[in-house]
């Protein structure tokens, strides 16, 4: 282990970061729910099982200059990309400070200029032909960046998928594309959606690198990610990555899960992505359970005092609905 994040080029100070930035996520969406189910606030998409390939991901990106266009569940990819769990709970209570919206749409409706975090839609994949526009741009422009987007393998179903890696790959465009594939689009499990193989199969009829790689190893997404920015800046196109792992709550707040077994949620619990990166890191020598622990009680006071912060912030004044809709 030790080795592995040294041959990738990673330090110390990384990989306990990425940790970190993991169990920011966790612990963000754990109190979500928890505020969810008190009436607090309205609606949670959780992230939970698949923070390892966003964070992993994430860091692989040059997160100074790349564009990012992710989809609902991505708190570990905005979070890696610079927001705030301020901002992500002001967004959950729908305040007037919530800087993807202020406050107009719901909870993981991502956007931020500053973070080069492209605004998302409740439609999915509607996000897929937007990040190729943006990769357009940048080749048009001679940019050096790329952009990376993000979808669950259900959305991958969907004509915008294939009308944005359509282009992309005839264009040889800077554009990576991460179907976080969780096993189910609400209650429909693989098997019922994808006759094929898996997704990125789909990759070579695209004229794109495909691979699949398992979404729990937080390396395996790191190094993919990491090949498929220095293919799309070497002027060799687009990429698609798979990357496969467990949605271990249900689809949403809103969503009855009885269509699964809990057997098989449990199982999948066993194999949390969090738990073993800390126990590799400590096996490692990297952290010790002092610092682990030291960890937990940070991540749980920005937590609190972004939950204490965002519920006592001020609602938009009824006015202000009527902004944005009409010329001024």
């Amino acid at each position: 282990m030790t080795s592995r994040h040294k041959q990738l080029g990673l330090s110390d100070e990384q990989v306990i970061e990425m940790y970190k930035t993991m169990l920011l996520a966790r612990r963000i969406d754990e109190r979500m729910w928890l505020l969810n189910r008190s009436g607090k606030i309205p609606f949670v998409i959780s992230c939970q099982g698949q923070e390892a390939m966003q964070v992993g991901a994430s860091f692989a990106l040059n997160r100074k200059v790349d564009f990012v266009a992710p989809y609902y569940r991505d708190l570990g990819i905005v979070l890696s990309f610079g927001m705030t769990a301020k901002e992500l709970m002001l967004s959950a209570f729908a305040k007037a400070e919530d800087p993807n919206s202020g406050g107009r749409q719901m909870p993981g409706h991502f956007g931020q200029k500053k973070n080069r975090i492209l605004s998302g839609s409740s439609p999915v994949t509607t996000q897929v032909p937007h990040a190729v526009g943006v990769a357009l741009a940048g080749k048009m422009e001679k940019k050096d960046f790329v952009s990376f987007v993000t979808l669950g393998e259900g959305s991958s179903n969907q004509g915008d998928f294939h009308e944005g890696l359509n282009f992309a790959g005839v264009h040889k465009l800077p554009v990576i594309t991460m179907v976080e594939n969780n096993k189910y689009a609400i209650s429909v499990p693989m098997e019922k959606q994808i006759a094929s193989e898996n997704v990125s199969i789909r990759a070579k009829s695209y004229g794109m690198t495909g691979v699949t790689v398992d979404g729990n190893d937080l390396f395996a997404v790191y190094e993919a990610v990491k090949a498929a920015r220095e293919r799309a800046l070497n002027g060799e196109g687009p990429s698609l990555i798979e990357a496969v792992s467990y949605r271990l709550t249900a689809h949403s707040s809103d969503d009855d899960d009885r269509y699964r077994e809990k057997e098989e949620v449990n199982e999948a619990k066993k194999k949390d992505a969090i738990v073993a990166f800390a126990n590799e890191l400590e096996a490692a020598g990297i952290i010790s359970e002092t610092q682990i622990s030291d960890i937990e009680e940070e991540v749980m006071g920005i937590v609190n005092e972004a939950t204490d912060y965002a519920e006592n912030a001020a609602y938009a004044d009824p006015e202000h609905a009527l902004k944005y809709v009409y010329e001024e």
